[in-house]
């Protein structure tokens, strides 16, 4: 039997190879839709998108995070699960009826310049689908049934590439298209994962009695209700963050803005993986009243996958006039410098997912709250005096700006959460603030290093290929400076030379079951 640790080791290399899978597979979606599209369109894809997102984690509130909480550590509590359920129908509902509602008014063009109803419908029902499938994960990850759900979400993934990727080819792919394909495969990709989670959950019914709902209702209220406030405050200065953006700069600087955010997200697809899972052992530790095991956890991984969000995130924000072009052509050439701001947004995002898990496990959420309020509201004017034009006592800086705003605020927000988060687990945060300074500078450099030895040296190869070159000789300085100096990655001598060893261990393995296999033939 896998040992707690082991156990999560093997679930989070299943996320992670599926993870894998998944990046080269939207890198190719990220390179095909925005040259599809075009800047204008594109913008106003990220705009419907992000719109309903928000709109669905503020009715959301922290529940389906408290909800994975209490299933991994309530796993017999099936009618948690249809509670669940039914409270999401009705969330869902609301997300449909607000732009029914919305359409026989005024508010309709307000809300959404110079959209139709027809792809609001869209992006409101793919917002509804996404946070299904969010919550299907959670379920999958509590129940410890992550190997055969990131194999379904990356298959899901592959075939959405070679869907867009054929209307491409045809000349098909319009936002009408986009919005098809993505809402059919995750229909399918719901029906898939519910038949992955019944037979764990055998026993669930969809009848429940008034008292379980009355119990229900009140371990969520108490929960979830310090994160309404903070709920509201997010959803309207999430709004009003892209909404400003669309009314001062237009659907033109929305699509450059969303690039960079797009592309900023693959740098923590590799950390992404972890949180769920992580957020799961502070879940189980913290019901175990275990805090030395939370801080070993704390100190083994969250230092180690900021390092990993570093590395991608540094190289990219160097090479920002490679990736774009490479991504997205010459039409998106004035996102050159937002998608070099917001490379380094995932860094601290990725820090703030896992050090954010330690509030959700030991039910801090009105301290969480009281943070994320008071730096929303701060950022808020300052999101305005940003884009606002410069008759309006603004900058215009347009999505420059809010890729500006949106890195600075995250790394003061989760910074303060880091401090709180070390006074609880007894730890030294300026040890840890020391090492985020370190990993950037160190990053940065090593990544400029990589882009003058490539560049001012045979500047005569394809773009491509001096990007692939700049890659090799910036992960071969990576390389070199973790074995002199493992602190880089929070890991010490003693472990990097056991993982060098597994590694080598594993090559020789390999080698052996090749030429096994060869004279066998």
């Amino acid at each position: 039997m896998l040992s707690k640790e082991d156990s999560l080791k093997k679930r989070y290399f299943y996320k992670l190879f599926a993870n894998l899978f998944s990046m080269v597979m939207g890198l190719i979606t990220a390179t095909i839709t925005p040259r599809a599209l075009g800047p204008q369109t594109y913008g106003n894809f990220n705009f419907l998108t992000n719109f309903f997102h928000q709109i669905v984690a503020f009715l959301d509130m922290g529940t389906s995070i408290g909800f994975y909480a209490k299933l991994s550590q309530r796993q017999k509590d099936y009618a948690l699960i249809t509670f669940y359920f039914y409270f999401m129908a009705i969330v869902a509902g609301l997300v449909i009826l607000f732009p029914i509602v919305a359409f026989k008014t005024s508010l309709f063009k307000f809300i959404w310049p110079d959209q139709t109803i027809h792809f609001v419908f869209l992006a409101a029902l793919f917002g509804i689908l996404t946070w299904l499938i969010q919550i299907l994960t959670k379920i999958t990850d509590a129940y410890g049934l992550t190997a055969p759900a990131e194999i379904v979400k990356a298959l899901e993934c592959g075939f959405l590439t070679l869907i867009l990727g054929l209307l491409y080819i045809f000349g098909r792919l319009n936002l009408e298209s986009l919005f098809y394909s993505q809402i059919f495969l995750s229909v399918i990709l719901g029906f898939v994962f519910w038949w992955i989670i019944k037979p764990k959950c055998k026993e669930i019914g969809w009848k429940i009695n008034t008292t379980k709902i009355k119990n229900y209702l009140k371990e969520f209220y108490t929960y979830s209700h310090p994160l309404f406030v903070y709920a509201l405050v997010g959803l309207l200065v999430g709004l009003l963050d892209r909404w400003l953006l669309q009314i001062f700069a237009g659907s033109r600087e929305q699509g450059f803005y969303g690039l960079s955010y797009t592309i900023g997200a693959f740098c923590s697809l590799f950390t992404g993986a972890m949180q769920p899972l992580l957020m799961r052992e502070f879940s189980i530790s913290y019901g175990d009243k275990n805090i030395e095991q939370m801080k070993i956890l704390f100190r083994k991984y969250i230092p180690l996958f900021y390092s990993i969000a570093a590395y991608f995130a540094c190289f990219v924000a160097i090479q920002s006039a490679k990736v774009v072009y490479i991504f997205a052509g010459s039409k998106y050439h004035a996102a050159i410098l937002p998608v070099a701001i917001m490379a380094f947004f995932p860094i601290h995002q990725t820090y703030g997912q896992l050090s954010g898990s330690v509030f959700y496990a030991t039910d801090q959420t009105a301290l969480y709250r009281n943070i994320g309020i008071t730096m929303m509201l701060i950022g808020l004017p300052i999101t305005y005096i940003l884009l606002a034009p410069t008759n309006m006592f603004g900058l215009e800086a347009g999505a420059l700006g809010l890729a500006i705003k949106m890195v600075a605020l995250q790394f003061i927000t989760v910074n303060i959460q880091l401090y709180f988060n070390a006074k609880y687990l007894r730890f030294s945060y300026f040890r840890y603030l020391g090492h985020q300074i370190l990993v950037l500078l160190c990053f940065t450099g090593l990544a400029g290093v990589s882009y003058l030895v490539i560049d001012y040296s045979i500047n005569n190869l394809n773009v491509v290929i001096r990007f692939l070159l700049s890659g090799m000789v910036y992960t071969g300085l990576v390389a070199l400076l973790t074995y002199y100096v493992p602190i880089v990655f929070g890991l010490n001598k003693p472990l990097l030379n056991s993982i060098i060893s597994m590694c080598l261990a594993l090559r020789e393995q390999m080698k052996s079951e090749i030429k096994k296999t060869n004279s066998n033939d």
